[in-house]
């Protein structure tokens, strides 16, 4: 197989970014099942939310043409937030009078989801996340219309950290996005770092939509460390790896990110080689159903999938679940389903836990090299790890050992 898309050009060869929703309608009889999708589709994280929303589309034409869920056809209405938090609530307060959305996707930053969930109740709504990685959605922020399909931050931050347990690196630097994300994942690292009796020298966090991180690389080479760890997405990501790469910031320390996905590596090309670290979702899973679900998306749009486009699309899958359980999409009746809601996913099994709403699943670490059959580097999984190993005890964000 020959990987001959480019990332960035397939993702907006296929969606226009539109400021009205988009519905999608088919010819099934029955009143719709109508969901909601408030989604950064402009500014730094609108790849994500791009990714975001070919997830959702995807479930929905693929099961629409199979008639359906419950017998009626699925709507998404989406409206672009930029990602701004008070747009957000705007924007999700719209899709549920406007068009009487009582299920929402989307919310790509942590900081819209943890704007939006006090609205929840009052909306009478159910927000099921496929990307957002605050702990506090499934901690002290819990809300029960709230539930987390995808890995959360501390998930991938200790995912990453078991890895690093056996690895021989022994000092570290952090650098993070400045925002709920950001801050979450590198107090995870933080301390889980200080559990393996190894040293963070520093860490520092860069404001959304930096496109000069030179003073942040220089700080980084001159403290001396033997590993950086980053929490960077989007626009900020593909910056600072470009610019690693000029200042050869990769010969003297390993990069090591939160999320490694095939947008970033597209973007910068050789600049992520090398790179290592989690990922929420990779195309080269090994197993049936993420075989298949791979294939069709390729029929579908001609490239792999991404991130969160595999997030997005388990996401949907668990929503599915849980509607079928309950046989309706009532806020009441729906959330007691999705509860104990579990699928054989594209990731293998994945199961909601009923005391925080989040889902136990698998994580990955994989490591971005060059693979004869792709024409750019690709993520490749080093290591596995268990729901068990990487979910924290309910309703927290740090682990116990």
């Amino acid at each position: 197989m020959t990987n001959s898309y480019t990332r960035r050009a397939a993702m907006r060869a296929g969606l226009a970014v539109m400021a009205a929703p988009m519905v999608q309608r088919h010819a099934l009889g029955d009143e719709p099942i109508r969901i909601g999708m408030p989604l950064a589709l402009t500014g730094p994280a609108g790849e994500i939310g791009l990714q975001m929303r070919h997830g959702a589309e995807f479930w929905a034409k693929e099961l629409n043409a199979k008639g359906g869920l419950i017998g009626r056809p699925i709507e998404l209405h989406v409206e672009d937030t930029a990602g701004d938090p008070a747009t957000c609530v705007r924007k999700a307060q719209l899709v549920v009078e406007r068009d009487n959305c009582h299920l929402l996707f989307g919310m790509v930053l942590s900081s819209e989801a943890l704007a939006v969930v006090p609205k929840l109740a009052e909306w009478n709504a159910i927000f099921m996340s496929s990307d957002n990685g605050d702990g506090r959605l499934t901690g002290s922020s819990f809300v029960p219309n709230f539930f987390r399909a995808n890995i959360s931050g501390p998930m991938e931050t200790r995912a990453i950290s078991l890895w690093l347990r056996k690895a021989e690196f022994k000092k570290f630097y952090a650098l993070g996005m400045d925002y709920a994300w950001g801050h979450n994942s590198i107090g995870v690292f933080e301390d889980e770092v200080k559990k393996a009796k190894k040293d963070l020298v520093g860490t520092v966090y860069s404001p959304i939509g930096t496109k000069d991180f030179s003073t942040y690389i220089t700080k980084i080479r001159q403290s001396g460390v033997d590993a950086c760890f980053l929490v960077l997405q989007g626009d900020d990501n593909n910056a600072f790896l470009s610019q690693a790469h000029e200042y050869r910031l990769g010969d003297k320390v390993q990069l090591i990110t939160s999320i490694v996905d095939l947008n970033s590596i597209s973007a910068v090309g050789d600049a992520a080689l090398g790179l290592a670290g989690s990922t929420r979702y990779v195309f080269t899973i090994d197993n049936p159903k993420n075989k298949a679900f791979v294939a069709a998306w390729q029929k579908e749009y001609n490239a792999l999938p991404d991130v969160f486009e595999g997030e997005q699309y388990q996401a949907c899958q668990m929503l599915q679940a849980g509607i079928e359980a309950a046989k309706s999409i009532d806020a009441d009746k729906l959330r007691p389903a999705l509860e104990s809601a579990a699928i054989d996913s594209i990731k293998g099994h994945v199961a909601m836990r009923a005391c925080d709403h989040q889902a136990v699943q698998g994580g990955y670490i994989v490591k971005v090299g060059k693979v004869p059959e792709y024409k750019t580097p690709i993520p490749q999984i080093i290591a596995t790890l268990t729901g068990d190993d990487i979910t924290p005890p309910c309703r927290q964000m740090t682990f116990e050992d």
